[in-house]
């Protein structure tokens, strides 16, 4: 179906959120409007997402780069669209486009569209109707990330059904802190996570702890996960920012 949407000014609303298997998903919207964009951050939250707006194009390609989305919502003509399909780690992700303003698409127009790797061209929609196509798309998302219960890098083994981590075979024995935390850095291997990030998914954006506590935490994780727990192999710290996953 092809729908109409109104003027907007240039925004960008990156929406988060936890599933009931604490899997993340994340969608990246860049439209024109503010009061368009704070609409649909409305509607995305009344949903039970969370949403940040960031103002520039530039900014979501680099947001995109460091915190991978899982589905990307764009203005139809913006330059986004190729820049953001160049990037490898994009390339499996699902991008809707929005025509600006009140002209029609053409049947033509959106084959190409679609030939250019888009999987959704909305051409005058409501709100609702744009984020109840968004929300069908999620569930298909998160249907598909329930059955991933099992990570892996090396020897390193994270069973979610069993509660489990193994290395080299062997159980280890985690907090449940600890195995919060190692999870999200398998559920985004090469992601840099800042320390109030990390502090906040495990436990909670309320929650007040010095940003120093997951040092203790992280130094605790490589004595029992590391070979070398000096020389970290898997959790490295990238200086001033905070730790990664290497796979």
């Amino acid at each position: 179906m092809v729908v109409d949407l109104a003027a907007y000014d240039r925004v960008i609303v990156v929406i988060e959120k936890y599933s009931m298997t604490n899997v993340r998903i994340s969608v990246l919207i860049f439209l024109k409007a503010e009061s368009f964009a704070q609409s649909v951050k409305k509607a995305i939250e009344a949903s039970g997402y969370r949403s940040i707006i960031v103002p520039t194009e530039s900014v979501a390609l680099s947001e995109a780069e460091v915190n991978v989305p899982s589905l990307i919502i764009l203005d139809r003509h913006s330059g986004a669209v190729a820049n953001l399909r160049r990037m490898r780690v994009l390339d499996k992700v699902p991008i809707v486009v929005v025509q600006e303003g009140s002209a029609s698409c053409q049947d033509e127009a959106c084959l190409q569209d679609y030939n250019c790797d888009i999987d959704l061209v909305v051409c005058g929609q409501s709100v609702r109707e744009l984020v109840a196509r968004v929300r069908a798309i999620i569930r298909r998302l998160e249907a598909g990330l329930r059955t991933n219960r099992q990570y892996s890098v090396g020897n390193l083994r994270m069973d979610l059904d069993r509660h489990e981590v193994q290395m080299n075979g062997h159980i280890v024995d985690l907090t449940p802190k600890e195995f919060q935390i190692l999870r999200q850095f398998l559920e985004s291997p090469r992601r840099v996570f800042s320390r109030q990030e990390m502090l906040n998914r495990v436990w909670g954006d309320g929650y007040a702890l010095d940003e120093h506590a997951l040092d203790v935490h992280i130094h605790s994780l490589r004595q029992k996960i590391e070979q070398n727990p000096a020389s970290p192999m898997f959790l490295l710290t990238i200086r001033g920012v905070g730790y990664k996953l290497r796979p």
